[in-house]
């Protein structure tokens, strides 16, 4: 293969991952050509979707769609993404083909004021474009006034430095950590503004791929597999082939209401995962499962079959 062209969404993010893509195919083939590829999607496009209400977004795709069509007409060799914006099920003749190691899976409560979550103010305004957020976030917390914020997450913390009325946005550690911020002190410096940091680990269930990179190939291409699978991290995959299944089962896509947390020990995967309902008046529904972590898909069953 004399060029290795990887598709990617046009985002500081998506680049960054892009990046890390390219660095990981370097280390494992120095003599590799690549060339980057971007694309706009209709998510980028459409900014005044919500995506807080899937029946209007069309939540499947939304962010991948053109980086797939190009895969499928050839014109990529690997599609690069956010794993957690993929769609329960591969277009027909794709195949995410590796993963790359996955980074801290938790949600990030970017505050103005320090104190926390638990020191937010009654009835205080949150920004996020998420509904598993939204839904996590009003369970825990009545009284908030959850917002919709989209925007890349440069404009996010514009917005709320430039918001006064709004308390605080949350968004995901991976990928500020991608972006170059360091949150190790608690805070995040932004164009001469200081925000305080929370992680919501052990409050807030992550989404379903959240903080893998998924590169996604076409199944018929062995040759680009072959160079992807030696760049793949098994132990990430194997989280997130349990992830992806449970996705399946629901039938859901990226913009659905559920958590989970994967955790791999040795040879033991655990899931545990979170669910909600329509009606919002329904308290949401837990479920677990463990086992051997060469059999994902039947642990995502066992908790799929804990759902009603």
């Amino acid at each position: 293969m004399t060029l290795f062209r990887i598709g990617t969404r046009g985002s500081a993010l998506a680049l960054a991952q892009a990046g890390l893509t390219e660095a990981a195919l370097a280390l494992a083939f120095p003599d590799l050509r690549t060339e980057r590829q971007v694309f706009i999607t209709r998510g980028d496009k459409k900014l005044d979707l919500s995506l807080l209400k899937a029946n209007e977004a069309g939540g499947k795709g939304l962010f991948t769609k053109e980086l797939e069509d190009a895969l499928l007409r050839d014109e990529i060799a690997v599609a690069v993404h956010s794993l957690k914006d993929l769609p329960g099920h591969n277009p027909p003749g794709l195949a995410i083909t590796a993963v790359l190691e996955r980074a801290p899976t938790a949600d990030v409560l970017i505050a103005k004021h320090a104190g926390g979550f638990e020191a937010l103010p009654d009835g205080a305004r949150i920004g996020t474009s998420s509904v598993r957020r939204a839904r996590q976030l009003r369970w825990l917390r009545p009284d908030l006034r959850v917002e919709e914020w989209r925007g890349n997450v440069q404009t996010r913390l514009r917005k709320l430095a430039a918001a006064d009325e709004v308390a605080g946005i949350l968004l995901a550690q991976a990928g500020l950590e991608r972006l170059g911020f360091d949150l190790s002190a608690g805070t995040l410096e932004f164009e001469n503004v200081t925000f305080q940091i929370e992680s919501l680990a052990g409050r807030l269930l992550p989404a379903i791929g959240q903080g893998a990179i998924a590169l996604q190939s076409r199944a018929d291409r062995p040759e680009v597999s072959a160079i992807l699978e030696k760049i793949d991290h098994r132990e990430t995959h194997i989280a997130i082939r349990a992830e992806r299944e449970l996705q399946r089962l629901l039938a859901g896509d990226c913009s659905m209401p559920v958590g989970v947390l994967t955790s791999l020990k040795g040879d033991h995967l655990h899931l545990r995962a979170i669910l909600f309902s329509a009606d919002e008046t329904l308290p949401p529904i837990t479920a677990e499962a463990e086992g051997a972590a060469s059999e994902p898909s039947k642990i995502a069953a066992e908790v799929f079959a804990q759902f009603p």
